[in-house]
């Protein structure tokens, strides 16, 4: 029988915006936690294997889906379809926590297509 990883237990993965730990990583869906430090973004992307599900733990945040931009703050969530472009960043002063359920039939980073980024990661 497996038993739950503590969230201490995780390994997080730093970034420049912030940070993630992978909660869950099965052949059918990835789940991560995601924190983003007030003022900061993740870059503009899609995904072609993939669609998101994003739910606000705590915090504020603005997402960019295509044209359109959503503001969520604790307890809201939006769903990223395939092939969207999206971004979310943290209009708040504390730090945004959101969990992430990616559904698909691929999982891997390298399926991050980049159209802006604040660090020098495009392309």
């Amino acid at each position: 029988m497996k038993t739950a990883a503590k969230s201490h237990d995780l390994k997080v993965s730093e970034r420049p915006w912030g940070s993630y730990q992978v909660l869950a990583d099965e052949p059918d869906h990835k789940v991560k936690r995601i924190t983003v430090k007030p003022g900061e973004r993740l870059s503009l992307q899609r995904h072609q294997c993939r669609a998101e599900h994003w739910f606000v733990v705590s915090g504020s945040g603005r997402v960019t889906l295509d044209a359109e931009q959503i503001d969520l703050n604790a307890g809201e969530a939006v769903d990223i379809p395939y092939q969207t472009k999206h971004r979310i960043e943290n209009i708040g002063a504390e730090t945004l926590v959101f969990v992430e359920v990616q559904t698909g039939d691929y999982f891997g980073e390298d399926d991050i297509e980049r159209f802006e980024d604040d660090y020098g990661r495009s392309g």
